[in-house]
């Protein structure tokens, strides 16, 4: 088995990850950390929760002591860039934990909240600034933060940058950035547009794929609950009856749903908050917080509030509605058995969701189990299932 030390990383990065419980590194990290502390373009195809995080954060770290520069007022070195301020605010948790034994000046910004502290903490320049891309461009037309300087920039969740329709952002930040640096672009999947993406920001780069894009965990038990939709809610509570049911994150498709989800599992008792874009910065970050210390059974999520939430012993994933977009199922389900550690991921199915169903197990390459063994069984949404797909005449 391989160590970090092995990885050749510096010894005040090797006493944080010794402090922080990290004793081997994962796939990605092994294949990664060599690359980057070679200055190598590269692009990494890898779900969350495999590691990527350390697999660059690491390494930046290391060059940034090994190659020592006077930073100026309101310059920045490295730049990562995120596309929600959740996963913004633990890649910069991280960067602060790997990087406590160094001297290095780490710096945060994301929308939502007051840009004065931001500002602040930006004005004596950073070694690593975290960033969002709506408060970055903010900041940069106000000349609160100046991109001439960066020597590394990280575009984290390509695919989901794009599908939450940031590209033009994207564009404006890489036009403020020199043309010489590093760059390093990570995303779970690779579509046409991410390709575009890759190619406008790297220089013959390393490819790196640790999982193939849209496939599932082994170690996740995956099965699918046939249930009319009126009786979802009560199928949920019954669920919940279970001890097992201990840190469980609940998808819907809409903010309303989520809202309309939590309240429900309030009122029967079930500790549980929703997580979405209308919620307050603060309201996320404390009910993420709540969910992470075991005070809530359930974090009722939708995808783009749910992407970045990085929780260990995530025990199950509920998907309360079926996904319109079978890769993001994929994403989904990736919540739970993080880190080598089991999971289960139950899908309720009702007959309007059966396309949904048809396209997920495309995607995956096998059915999903069917759990007849509960209250609310669907015959009709079952019976749904097995009938063979409608197919559409094509039109000239």
């Amino acid at each position: 088995m391989q160590s970090f030390a092995d990885l050749k990383l510096i010894e005040p990065l090797l006493r944080s990850l010794d402090k922080s419980g990290y004793i081997s590194p994962t796939p990605i990290q092994l294949k990664v950390i060599p690359y980057l502390l070679e200055g190598v373009d590269l692009l990494g195809i890898a779900q969350t929760g495999t590691g990527k995080t350390a697999a660059f954060s690491l390494p930046l770290l290391q060059n940034i002591v090994t190659y020592p520069k006077r930073i100026l007022s309101r310059q920045v070195r490295v730049l990562v860039l995120t596309p929600t301020r959740e996963l913004a605010i633990q890649v910069h948790e991280s960067f602060k934990t790997y990087g406590s034994n160094l001297r290095i000046k780490l710096a945060l910004a994301f929308g939502g909240v007051s840009q004065n502290p931001q500002v602040q903490s930006l004005s004596a320049g950073a070694d690593v600034l975290v960033a969002t891309p709506g408060r970055l461009l903010d900041l940069l037309s106000q000349g609160h933060v100046s991109l001439s300087s960066v020597e590394a920039f990280v575009l984290d969740e390509a695919d989901r940058m794009l599908d939450m329709g940031f590209i033009h952002d994207i564009r404006k930040i890489l036009a403020a950035l020199p043309k010489k640096r590093h760059n390093l672009l990570f995303s779970a999947s690779m579509a046409p547009d991410t390709e575009a993406l890759v190619n406008a920001i790297l220089v013959n780069p390393v490819k790196v794929a640790i999982t193939p894009p849209s496939s599932t965990a082994e170690l996740i038990r995956q099965s699918v609950m046939f249930v009319d939709k009126s009786n979802k809610r009560e199928l949920l509570a019954q669920l919940f009856s279970s001890k097992d049911f201990r840190r469980v994150i609940i998808f819907t498709r809409t903010k309303h749903g989520a809202n309309r989800v939590a309240e429900f599992l309030t009122k029967v008792g079930i500790s549980s908050r929703a997580i979405h874009g209308n919620k307050s910065q603060s309201a996320r970050q404390n009910a993420l917080h709540e969910f992470k210390v075991g005070k809530l059974r359930a974090l009722i999520a939708t995808d783009i509030a749910a992407r970045g939430i990085d929780v260990d012993d995530v025990t199950h994933v509920i998907n309360f509605e079926l996904p319109n977009e079978p890769e993001t199922y994929v994403h989904r389900i990736g919540r739970t058995a993080r880190a080598g550690t089991t999971g289960v991921a139950i899908s309720f199915c009702d007959e309007e969701e059966i396309a949904y169903l048809r396209q997920i197990e495309k995607v995956i390459k096998k059915p999903v189990d069917i759990d007849r063994n509960q209250p609310f069984h669907s015959q009709s949404a079952e019976h749904s299932r097995a009938k063979p797909p409608v197919q559409k005449g094509r039109r000239g």
